[in-house]
C-alpha cells in the first residue's frame, strides 16, 4: 500500500510540474554516470566493430512543454574514441580519419528542434569534424520524462538520439566503400535541471 501511495504522489508530482505555465528553457545536465556516445563500423562486410567515445559534454538549454526552445552544444574528445583494439584506434586517431593531432574536438550545434511524435523530435545541427562542417539530423526519443525515485525534487530526462554519419561527407575517404561508408552513431543519457 505505501509504494502504491509513492507512485501516485510521483505520479501527481511529475503531473503538476509538467502543467505548469510556458517558460524559456533552462539549463540541463547531463548524469555522467548514465550517457554514452556510441558507433558503429562495418568491416568489409565480415564484421562489425563497436566503439565509443569516453570524454565528451554538453551545454543544454531544454523545456519539456516547447521543444522548440531546446539547444544543445555537444563536445567530444576525438583522442577518446575506443573500439576495444588499440591498432585500430590508433588508425582511426590518425590523418586518415579523426586526424586528433589537428583537430582535436568534434562539436555538434543544434540549428533546430522539432517535435514529430508524442515521444519523438528531429533534432537538426552543424557537425563538426576534422575542420569541416556539414548539417546533420538525428532522431531523438524521449525514454522517460519524471522526478529521480531517490530525490523525488530532481526531475530526469532520458533520452535515446541516433543517427548516421557518412564520412566521406568530412573527408574521410580511406578505404572507399569498402568498410564503415556509412557510421551509425547512437547517444544514450540522462539529464536533469542544472542546480
Amino acid at each position: 500500500m505505501r509504494a502504491a501511495t509513492l507512485s501516485l504522489m510521483t505520479f501527481i508530482l511529475a503531473a503538476s510540474l509538467l502543467s505548469q505555465p510556458a517558460r524559456a528553457a533552462g539549463k540541463w545536465v547531463i548524469d555522467r554516470g548514465h550517457a554514452s556516445i556510441t558507433f558503429k563500423a562495418d568491416h568489409l562486410g565480415f564484421s562489425v566493430a563497436h566503439g565509443r567515445f569516453h570524454t565528451f559534454d554538453a551545454d543544454i538549454l531544454f523545456d519539456p512543454e516547447d521543444l522548440s526552445a531546446t539547444a544543445l552544444t555537444v563536445t567530444i574528445d576525438a583522442a577518446s574514441v575506443d573500439t576495444a583494439w588499440p591498432d585500430r584506434d590508433h588508425h582511426i586517431r590518425s590523418r586518415d580519419f579523426l586526424n586528433v593531432a589537428q583537430y582535436p574536438a568534434i562539436t555538434f550545434v543544434s540549428t533546430g528542434v522539432r517535435k514529430t511524435g508524442d515521444t519523438t523530435a528531429d533534432i537538426t545541427g552543424d557537425l563538426t569534424m576534422i575542420g569541416q562542417t556539414r548539417e546533420v539530423t538525428f532522431n531523438a526519443t524521449l525514454n522517460r520524462l519524471a522526478p529521480s525515485p531517490f530525490n523525488p525534487s530532481q526531475m530526469i530526462a532520458g533520452f535515446r538520439v541516433e543517427g548516421v554519419i557518412e564520412r566521406a561527407q568530412w573527408g574521410m575517404t580511406f578505404g572507399g566503400a569498402a568498410f564503415a561508408e556509412i557510421v551509425p552513431v547512437r547517444i544514450d543519457m540522462e539529464i536533469s535541471p542544472a542546480p
